[in-house]
């Protein structure tokens, strides 16, 4: 999948998602998403800031979870994502992802 594309998924889910009350950072095959969701609502850029959380992972494997052909906990034990921060706003992405 293009990166552009999955750019307009993360903008569509953020836009319909309650603020997540924190910032995201995906690294996805040496791409970045930045989701702020510290104010009224969520904003997604290709920028390269320092976040609450970080995720890193393929975009193949994203897909995979969001397609529910990965299960989340055993992609992160599996090596397959890896997540640096704040666990608590990590639980949150389902509304991100789907």
């Amino acid at each position: 999948m293009d990166f552009s594309v999955v750019i307009e998924q993360f903008q569509k889910a953020a836009a319909n998602a309650n603020p997540l009350g924190g910032t995201l950072k995906f690294n996805l095959d040496g791409q970045n998403i930045f989701v702020d969701g510290t104010g009224d609502s969520n904003e997604v850029s290709q920028d390269d800031k320092d976040a609450d959380t970080v995720i890193t992972t393929s975009i193949e494997t994203l897909e995979k979870l969001r397609n529910g052909d990965l299960n989340p906990m055993m992609a992160v034990m599996g090596g397959k994502v890896k997540i640096k921060g704040d666990m608590g706003l990590a639980m949150k992405l389902q509304s991100l992802l789907s």
